[in-house]
């Protein structure tokens, strides 16, 4: 009869043990790739928030001269108004006449400045729309960062200490951070300490 050589077990433990750091550092591979997609995620939202700020705040200033256009030709209108009913009876008829048709196109412009000014408001709010909800976004990106990051220094223990506790804590960590960065991307749920500043 043949002899069967029977495996070592240190040897069997120590192939184990290579099995589950291989698979630990494919584990970790994921979670930097989640933490790349975390961090674009929370580059776009903060960038996003910034030039809807900067755009809002180009498009109020606009606003702001819209107004004041505005209140100019409004004053401009009553001045001649003015003028019309004070001096009405004593204008010849061709100064009145004129008159009557400068208050008149500057009553048209003060309606057109009026109807742009509203055109221009409601793209500002939208804008700083844009601005909000980039602003929402970006924190849930910044703390799956944080968890991420944690993670992969966690999984990296594991594999030194080979500790299965230690990586499967950092699984938890990988989790609540891809968690946290889908709903960077989609806002599944909102926590409100996150927002309380805004």
């Amino acid at each position: 009869m043949a002899e069967v050589e029977l495996p070592n077990p240190k040897e069997l433990h120590e192939q184990s043990e290579d099995r589950f750091g291989r698979r630990v550092a494919l584990v970790t591979a994921v979670f930097a790739v989640i933490l790349s997609i975390s961090s674009l995620g929370g580059n776009n939202a903060t960038k996003e928030m910034l030039l809807a700020q900067q755009k809002s705040s180009d498009q109020w200033t606009f606003y702001q001269a819209k107004v004041i256009r505005e209140h100019l030709y409004r004053a401009q209108k009553q001045r001649v108004e003015v003028d019309l009913l004070e001096r009405g009876a004593a204008l010849r008829p061709e100064v009145r006449e004129k008159l009557e048709a400068l208050a008149k196109k500057w009553d048209e412009e003060e309606k057109r400045y009026n109807a742009e000014k509203k055109d221009i408001e409601k793209d500002a709010k939208k804008l700083e729309g844009v601005r909000d909800l980039s602003a929402t976004r970006d924190p849930y990106f910044d703390l799956a960062e944080v968890f991420l990051q944690i993670a992969i220094v966690m999984s990296s223990v594991s594999i030194l200490s080979r500790s299965r506790p230690v990586f499967y804590f950092s699984l938890l960590l990988a989790v609540v951070g891809t968690t946290l960065t889908f709903n960077g991307y989609f806002l599944f749920f909102q926590l409100p300490w996150l927002h309380e500043g805004h």
